[in-house]
């Protein structure tokens, strides 16, 4: 009982320590100035000190000099780059330092997490499974990076149309364009309104328009949005009806967006199948693993080996192989482009 108190204590401390991370996202000094200049909101009233409460948890981790100095590493490489990009992408407020010490603690909470509970159920004690627990503790934040930022995606694809009407709309009635966009920043829902909010904050802060929608295509990496800026580039350079394109795209996307949900409707059965075939025998072998031990021991055993490995390991590393092809080639099957 008392090794089960320790391991919930210390696995509880890592996940403060990263839910302090994931909710500090205050920035530096100066981004929280510009954002304040662009916004129009006034720097909060000074109070007494007496009157001043306690920093938060997460907003001394932020502050944190370890975490800076790995923050300033981490930026100067190019994977610092590209996690920077993705974070911006999901719309988190965390630096790539922080992410990636969430990442690490990860990495160790969910085989101390195993551990704990090994003191109830002894298979999740073995190595093997704490091996699996690092794994998913390495594979856990990046595939809930990347879902946040599909999802981020989605919700302004399937917005985009009705925005891209309101421009058009407010164009007619004689709004310019700089005018249309800051409509939509007030009239629309995010995350449409935090993008074409960041467009007029550059825009204010002195860069040219054209750049600015530029940036956003690059945050957000959205064809129909890229098919936008292009019409809209090309629009000031050689004229014409700006309201009319407008239309015409709104109407191209909404015709994309209906199409590619009917192919998702079509292929839905497809693509469960490729998940049930590919992650039944995953789940079927972790819960023989749990409920008997011994009936997996001989599978790790040596003799029979192969190549000094046991035959067991290697019939298992390639029958995991031919699934990993087998899901990836359905996935391939049922992905089409519209």
């Amino acid at each position: 009982m008392l090794g089960l108190a320790i391991g919930i204590l210390v696995f509880l401390g890592l996940m403060l320590i990263i839910l302090g991370l994931a909710s500090s996202g205050r920035g530096s000094g100066i981004n929280a100035r510009l954002e304040r200049y662009t916004s129009g909101q006034s720097a909060p009233p000074a109070t007494p000190a007496t009157n001043q409460s306690a920093p938060g948890f997460g907003d001394i981790l932020a502050q944190s000099v370890a975490l800076a100095r790995l923050n300033r590493v981490v930026e100067q490489r190019d994977f610092g780059a590209n996690l920077a990009r993705d974070i911006a992408r999901a719309d988190l407020k965390l630096k790539p330092g922080e992410f990636m010490a969430i990442w690490a603690g990860m990495v160790f909470a969910v085989p101390l997490l195993f551990m704990t509970l090994g003191l109830i159920l002894p298979p999740l004690s073995s190595p093997i499974a704490i091996l699996i627990g690092a794994i998913i503790g390495f594979f856990l934040p990046r595939m809930w990076l990347g879902r946040r930022r599909a999802g981020r995606l989605n919700a302004f694809n399937k917005q985009l149309p009705d925005t891209i009407t309101l421009i058009a709309n407010a164009l007619r009635a004689g709004s310019s364009f700089l005018q249309s966009i800051e409509m939509v920043v007030r009239e629309a829902q995010p995350p449409v309104t935090v993008e074409f909010g960041r467009v007029v904050r550059e825009v204010n802060l002195g860069l040219a328009f054209d750049v600015a929608l530029e940036n956003m295509v690059r945050r957000v990496r959205s064809d129909d949005l890229e098919l936008m800026a292009t019409a809209i580039a090309i629009q000031h350079q050689v004229g014409g009806n700006l309201a009319e394109i407008l239309d015409s795209i709104a109407f191209t996307i909404r015709e994309r967006v209906r199409i590619k949900g009917e192919i998702r409707t079509l292929t839905a059965q497809q693509r469960l199948s490729g998940y049930v075939v590919a992650g039944m025998p995953i789940v079927l072998m972790g819960l023989l693993f749990v409920i008997a031990p011994g009936f997996m021991q001989p599978m790790f055993e040596n003799p029979p080996g192969i190549a000094g490995l046991p035959a067991g390991m290697i019939v298992l590393g390639v029958g995991g192989l031919f699934m990993f092809i087998g899901f990836m080639a359905i996935r391939r099957i049922v992905s089409i482009e519209v």
